[in-house]
């Protein structure tokens, strides 16, 4: 295969654009057209506070592409004025002809502390979801609530967007309240099979306890993807210096969730490597640092998709036999994952055409 070759379509796969740290957000523009034409079906952006603003990625991969799904997965309500996001998601929305989907999450506490921001809370999520869709419908209303108080709210009269919001999430709660209120819910990395059932199950749920149709809410499951070949540096510092990193921000949320042993978190963290490190691990973690965090981390806390292409694509199947409805593939660049996409193909099951480009949308 030659990537200058175009695949049909593949919208039960997504990649994430510039996964984890980058100092040169350009790539993305190669990255996206590359993902498209591999066959891709959706590109999704984290956002940074450095280099990764969320509105800018996702404007300059609408502008890369002309058929590729683009989420947002995530940002958070409390670092913009609704009328700012609102306003990015329409904009986004009217310049991709439909493709891009506005994905929200909680983020970090600390983070929010230090920069003086409020945690957020699941009131405030939904709060803030409610305010878009009323802009999006074209509405002026004055709101107090869980998500701010704003005396007027006004984006355009004649608007009537359809615009898809996801959540990510990870703990019960979160889980919940995006069966309630989200189109489309974006899982976290490293959960093994059996969360990822529970998981999908409690987003069906509270769909349905909350009166919406439970097949409707689209699940995407994210897949630690590092196939062969890869360097063992690579392949440490995507599985292992990833892991830590969010071990380092919200380990309790993902251990809890995995029904991993709380005891083996404390030690981690206690270990005179990890307490206080300055910087994320899978960033600026050295081949030494890296090789010590995997003797701290039990294999089995590494549910992952890793060795041959047809292994990857193994995986890939296990994700949606246990309940996703698709799946990303997450920590591998578009380049890289080409042998997995052809392994993907020969044993891909019937019926999956016909998901929506949009990666918000299951029908």
């Amino acid at each position: 295969m030659t990537h200058a070759t175009s695949h049909a379509p593949l919208p039960e796969i997504g990649c994430y654009g510039l996964a984890g740290h980058t100092s040169s957000p350009a790539d993305l523009l190669e990255e996206v057209r590359l993902a498209e034409r591999l066959g891709i079906g959706a590109v999704f952006l984290s956002e940074r506070f450095n280099l990764k603003d969320a509105g800018v990625l996702a404007g300059a991969a609408v502008a890369a592409s002309e058929r590729i799904g683009i989420g947002t997965a995530a940002t958070n309500h409390n670092t913009r004025h609704p009328l700012v996001t609102a306003t990015m998601a329409t904009t986004l929305h009217r310049m991709s002809h439909g493709r891009y989907a506005l994905g929200l999450g909680r983020g970090f506490d600390l983070l929010f502390d230090v920069m003086g921001l409020p945690r957020v809370t699941s009131a405030q999520l939904a709060d803030a979801i409610g305010i878009y869709r009323r802009l999006w419908r074209g509405e002026a209303f004055g709101h107090d609530g869980p998500a701010g108080r704003f005396p007027y709210l006004s984006q355009d009269s004649s608007f009537d967007e359809d615009v898809p919001v996801l959540m990510t999430a990870i703990g019960p709660r979160s889980l919940a309240l995006a069966g309630r209120v989200a189109d489309g819910v974006v899982l976290h990395t490293f959960l093994t099979d059996e969360t990822l059932a529970r998981s999908v199950a409690t987003v069906r749920r509270a769909a349905e306890e909350a009166g919406r149709d439970p097949a409707a809410v689209r699940v995407w499951a994210v897949l630690a993807t590092v196939p062969d070949p890869v360097t063992d540096e690579q392949r440490l510092r995507r599985l292992v210096g990833r892991l830590a990193t969010y071990l380092q921000g919200y380990g309790e949320v993902l251990v809890s969730a995995n029904g991993w042993d709380p005891e083996v978190l404390r030690r981690f963290r206690e270990d005179p490597l990890v307490s206080g490190y300055a910087g994320a691990f899978d960033a600026v973690g050295t081949v030494d640092e890296l090789g010590r965090l995997a003797e701290l981390l039990p294999a089995e806390w590494l549910p992952a998709a890793y060795g041959s292409p047809a292994q990857c694509a193994a995986r890939v199947g296990d994700q949606l036999d246990a309940g996703a409805d698709s799946v990303i593939l997450h920590g591998a660049t578009p380049a890289e994952l080409a042998p997995v996409l052809d392994a993907w193909r020969t044993v891909r099951p019937d019926g999956l055409d016909a998901l929506p480009r949009n990666p918000g949308w299951l029908r």
